[in-house]
């Protein structure tokens, strides 16, 4: 078998403007869907060239499952003092938690200068220093790559740590050993979504495409029982808009749904239940996650094209 030479090429000569080439190929939802899953990120609400007093940052956008504001600088080129600068003028004037410097060379330096900010800021701010190539074998399309050069620091290593802190009670502890077995097991599946970060939470939300709702994952120790199911935080039209397409959405998912619409309160949600948890008796938990993640994936398909 002849085997194809993977061949770097220049980026200007895929994209010759930053703004009106790299920057509109970024903000399309393909695109854009690829540089969050390099992120561990589920980006939307995407806005292009978004003012800033008098200038302009060239994405605004939001991850979908936190809320928070994510800011994105696009430089062709060698990192430069003049676009550190930037990013933290445009982080402060649009109040954003999340910053991504994507360039094509990353000088020592400003890597440098990444890290540093990572270190010595809370983890409501966080700094990515991202590189973009571009690849092509033989005669094929360029193929895009994103390289982390500089990200936040190890979450699921300090959530690792955190299981073994005094400070947590035995439930915490416990919900915390859960979701690093959890994510780990979505790694060996080859990520068929993006993991988040392990919390003492009881819950663990999966992005379903829509800033209205998304997959949670629900610990009911108590119960023994896993809940996984749409969340939809305030919205009662598509919640009444999903209930209409009913018999659709759980003959796509293949199982019965538990409806709860809550008229009193702001949520609602939409689910079932996995019988099985004992925090007691991990025995089962690998069955226990892979039959979790199967299932958001069957309500991922099931409630896609009505949500969006």
């Amino acid at each position: 078998m002849k085997l194809g030479k993977l061949k770097e090429i220049d980026i200007r000569k895929v994209w010759g403007h930053e703004q009106y080439d790299f920057s509109k190929w970024l903000s399309t939802e393909e695109n854009i869907k690829e540089l969050g899953d390099t992120l561990n990120l589920s980006l939307t609400d995407i806005e292009a060239e978004k003012l800033v007093g008098a200038y302009r940052c060239d994405i605004l956008c939001k991850d979908e499952l936190t809320g928070k504001t994510v800011l994105i600088e696009n430089q062709l080129e060698k990192t430069n003092h003049d676009h550190l600068g930037k990013i933290i003028t445009y982080a402060s004037g649009l109040d954003a938690s999340v910053v991504v410097w994507i360039v094509s060379s990353a000088r020592d330096e400003h890597a440098s200068a990444i890290e540093w900010l990572n270190k010595h800021t809370d983890d409501d701010l966080s700094f990515f220093l991202i590189e973009v190539h571009v690849f092509t074998i033989g005669e094929s399309a360029p193929a895009p790559q994103f390289k982390v050069i500089e990200q936040p620091n190890d979450f699921a290593k300090k959530a690792k740590n955190m299981a073994n802190s005094p400070d947590l009670n035995n439930s915490q502890a416990k919900r915390l050993e859960f979701w690093n077995k959890f994510n780990e097991v979505i790694e060996e599946r080859g990520k068929p979504f993006n993991k988040r970060k392990a919390t003492t939470d009881h819950w663990y939300a999966v992005a379903i495409g829509s800033s209205d709702c998304h997959i949670s994952v629900d610990l009911v120790n108590r119960e023994h029982k896993i809940r996984v199911g749409l969340w939809i935080a305030d919205n009662k039209n598509l919640y009444d808009h999903l209930y209409m397409h009913k018999q659709e959405i759980e003959a796509i998912a293949d199982m019965q749904l538990y409806w709860t619409r809550l008229d009193n309160k702001k949520a609602a949600y939409i689910c079932t239940y996995i019988s099985g948890l004992d925090f007691n008796d991990q025995s089962n938990y690998d069955i226990l996650m892979n039959q979790t993640i199967d299932t958001v994936l069957k309500l991922k398909k099931a409630f896609a094209n009505f949500v969006n």
